[in-house]
């Protein structure tokens, strides 16, 4: 059976795909397969059987493309699924493992900054001690903060940007004001990554489907800009990472380091993940396409 899209319903009216997806949806409908919509709203308040009104019982096996869920709500999404006799080709167990860092990190922590990290709930907060613990292993040098997904590096100096990872009382400052800023938002908990200088310019956004690189874009928080070069042969070490991982679809950031070097910034799953705005995406929905038709 051809793998069917589920994509984010417009929250205004149901009937129709969201409009920030709507052109990606005119890709994704074929004759050949499903097409569904999903009530992202509802999902998240708990109403799964609602927020998937729309999918057809017994309609077949689903790639997701929407907004981002806390991997809770993806395992919730996954179960309402097998209820009506259909499945998500990326199960939950991948979701978070390529959603969440520390699902992640083992298999690039050669390609990427220096990371640890502490599981917290939304609310809770490290004492002195826990955080100067944590965040010894990253030696000296700045670094920055960040959850298990999202950074707040729009908010650089107040709650990303770590001057100097041995001052405990200015890190413990800039991560107090990242937990109060996440507030119920924080996702799975704390992380702390060593800071890299890297060559101005942007990142470029690699799409893997079954360890395959299928499209490069730029960075949707930097639609118009790419690095100055290419990332060529350093995708062949990406690639080996993404296949280790196991992880259907997934994108990985890159970004060109100083001396030259590229470092895998971060890696997400690629349900979820943003395309910059005006991105030709139809190579990508071929490989998707031909992806689901043959699991």
């Amino acid at each position: 059976m051809e793998a069917g899209f589920l994509f984010c319903a417009d929250p205004l009216r149901a009937v129709r795909t969201d409009p920030v997806f709507a052109e990606e949806a005119a890709l994704a409908r074929s004759p050949d397969s499903a097409f569904a919509l999903l009530g992202h709203e509802a999902l998240l308040s708990g109403d799964t059987a609602g927020a998937l009104a729309g999918v057809r019982r017994g309609s077949g096996p689903y790639w997701y493309r929407g907004w981002m869920m806390p991997a809770a709500s993806y395992q919730e999404l996954a179960r309402g699924m097998e209820v009506r006799g259909c499945r998500l080709l990326t199960d939950p167990g991948s979701y978070r493992r390529a959603h969440e860092l520390p699902g992640w990190y083992e298999e690039f922590a050669h390609l990427t900054p220096r990371s640890v990290w502490r599981g917290l709930t939304a609310g809770a907060r490290l004492e002195r001690a826990e955080l100067a613990e944590l965040v010894a292993p990253l030696g000296p040098g700045p670094g920055i903060v960040k959850d298990y997904v999202k950074s707040r590096k729009d908010q650089w100096d107040e709650a990303c940007f770590l001057p100097e990872l041995t001052d405990h009382t200015g890190v413990m400052a800039v991560v107090d004001r990242f937990l109060a800023l996440q507030e119920d938002s924080l996702a799975g908990g704390v992380v702390l990554r060593a800071y890299e200088a890297f060559v101005p310019g942007g990142e470029v956004r690699v799409w893997w489907v079954d360890g395959e690189p299928v499209l490069l874009t730029p960075h949707p928080d930097t639609p118009g800009k790419l690095p100055e070069r290419e990332p060529g042969p350093a995708l062949d070490a990406v690639a080996a990472a993404v296949r280790a991982l196991g992880c259907r679809f997934l994108t990985t950031d890159l970004a060109l380091r100083e001396d030259g070097v590229w470092r895998v910034m971060e890696v997400g799953d690629g349900q979820v993940s943003g395309a910059p705005a005006g991105a030709d995406l139809t190579e990508l929905y071929a490989a998707l396409a031909e992806a689901g038709a043959t699991d």
